[in-house]
């Protein structure tokens, strides 16, 4: 055993700096993200947001939904702290074991729910879209014969999350980042090259997501190899790690994925809206998730295994050192991101979608979710990086009872203010983005009293002023954008071209006076270099 201990891949190694991981982490998020956004604007000329889309993005949106409880969110929060503990107190062997039976139980969960749900396509269609099974009947049947394609990636994926999460713990962060790049490609192939021999395009895409799933999967075994930590399943449901990990992901479940479940319930309800909802509110959420997956995702993935690892440790200092951190350069990014996403929606989504099979209407209805989204970037981030405060110290009680009050908030306002914008102005998908926005931010406070009530996260210095200086640097960016934005008007009526370069101008103005705004008002790149 003690020379399984020494071996070299779990033998002490500085830690990398959070700013440089994160860094590292964003910018191959920021590749995938190009990616899907070129994806989705070969997805807007091939189906556009007709039924076909409203099908495949229904049928997409159901598994990569229990993805992010099986894997990213309710599993990993789960798993990584005591992975960590594993690493801290024990041996590899002890390690090792763990994974191997974290694989199996895991496994044979998703394998008994793909099972049940591919043969169980139609009452789960029915579930997830309603308003298909009640008020069409075609479109209904399109979507069930794509849950059945689509649901095996749920086990292809979840199984890649967790060979992230391994991969994370070790902070071998690059290969998790980059692998979502592997989705976009088969993607983005099956779009160009099997939708064009299909009499319903839609179906290929449903093709192509089971193919990535296989090569992402695929893709990180050799790197969990050189870690020694490749699994050879075994199903043990009495392992004390096991137990451990059941114990704390089951209030998980539910508390990690407040948003996750908010954001289907907003695809619940848009499927008794009129067609072409679900694809305004897919075209305008992916905007917003451009942002939030190259920052506020990657940030509470490194930050994640560094927390666990102080709370392991005992070190309550720096356990609220790296919050504090992870606060600050969530701010400096998600202020400017939503207030230009509000300003801008109409000029992007024109610039990227508003092509072949996609309407100036199609893209007028998404501008406006997507600026109702763009509200509650800030929120969504803060999320993202107050929960990991309370799971890395296997505390998953609390955020599922602030989980249940987001909920229940989102659940009326969807009621207070889908049924007005419906029946007056017949933009009802404007209330569900509208209502998720709103519901995010009482997330975000009552995780951040939380931790300020438990002393678990003390703010640093300054926060004050530095604020004052925020609010400063992003109002002169909202003046220069305001400013240009007049001159430009009617962005459906140009070609590609004139979009192109008019978005380029303003996106590298806004940028650029933000950029010069902070140095001027006092706010340095220094303050972000590390987490003391």
């Amino acid at each position: 055993m003690s020379e399984l201990k020494s071996s070299a891949s779990d033998s002490p190694k500085p830690a990398p700096s959070l700013l440089r991981s994160s860094s590292l982490v964003s910018v191959l998020t920021m590749v995938s993200r190009v990616l899907g956004l070129l994806r989705d604007m070969v997805f807007a000329r091939v189906i556009g947001a007709g039924a076909g889309a409203d099908a495949f993005f229904v049928a997409f949106k159901i598994p990569n939904f229990m993805r992010r409880l099986f894997a990213e969110g309710a599993f990993a929060q789960a798993f990584v702290p005591v992975l960590s503990e594993y690493r801290h107190q024990g041996t590899h062997a002890a390690v090792k074991a763990l994974v191997d039976r974290v694989a199996g139980c895991l496994g044979l969960v998703l394998v008994s729910v793909t099972v049940l749900a591919v043969v169980g396509a139609p009452m789960v269609t029915a579930l997830f879209a309603p308003g298909f099974w009640l008020n069409d009947p075609d479109k209904y049947a399109l979507t069930v014969d794509m849950v059945r394609v689509t649901f095996p990636y749920l086990l292809l994926i979840s199984l890649t999350g967790f060979a992230g999460a391994i991969l994370n713990s070790y902070d071998r962060f690059a290969i998790p980042a980059f692998t979502p790049v592997i989705l976009n490609l088969s993607l983005i192939l099956a779009a160009l090259a099997a939708a064009p021999l299909v009499d319903t395009p839609a179906y290929a895409l449903a093709w192509g997501v089971m193919v990535a799933g296989v090569c992402q999967l695929l893709f990180q075994m050799p790197f969990l190899r050189r870690l020694h930590l490749l699994p050879a399943p075994k199903v043990d449901w009495k392992d004390p790690g096991v137990k451990r990990i059941l114990w704390l992901m089951a209030p998980a479940l539910f508390g990690v994925s407040v948003s996750q479940i908010n954001l289907l319930l907003d695809t619940v309800l848009a499927s008794f809206l009129p067609t072409g909802s679900v694809s305004w509110l897919y075209y305008s959420d992916r905007l917003v998730e451009l942002p939030l997956g190259v920052f506020g995702i990657a940030l509470a993935t490194v930050i994640t295994p560094s927390l666990s690892r102080q709370h392991a440790a005992e070190n309550p200092a720096a356990f609220s050192r790296t919050l504090d951190w992870a606060l600050r350069s969530v701010l400096v990014v998600a202020l400017p991101a939503a207030l230009a996403l509000v300003l801008l929606a109409e000029p992007i989504l024109f610039t990227l979608f508003q092509y072949g099979e996609t309407s100036a209407r199609d893209m007028q209805m998404a501008s406006l979710s997507l600026q109702a989204y763009a509200l509650g970037l800030l929120a969504f981030m803060l999320v993202k990086i107050l929960a990991p405060g309370y799971f890395s110290r296997q505390d998953m009680k609390t955020p599922v009872r602030i989980g249940i009050y987001a909920m229940a908030a989102n659940m009326v306002l969807n009621l207070v203010f889908v049924l007005p914008l419906y029946f007056i102005f017949n933009i009802g998908h404007v209330g569900l983005a509208l209502a998720t926005a709103v519901s995010a931010y009482l997330n975000a406070f009552l995780l951040y009293r939380g931790l300020r009530r438990s002393d678990t996260y003390t703010p640093g210095p300054g926060w004050g002023s530095r604020l004052v200086r925020f609010a400063l640097a992003n109002g002169t960016m909202v003046l220069v954008l305001l400013a240009l934005l007049g001159q430009w008007s009617d962005w459906s009526s140009w070609d590609w071209w004139n979009r192109v370069w008019r978005l380029t101008l303003l996106c590298f103005a806004g940028l650029s006076v933000y950029g010069v705004s902070l140095r001027i008002f006092g706010i340095k790149f220094s303050e972000f270099r590390t987490n003391s």
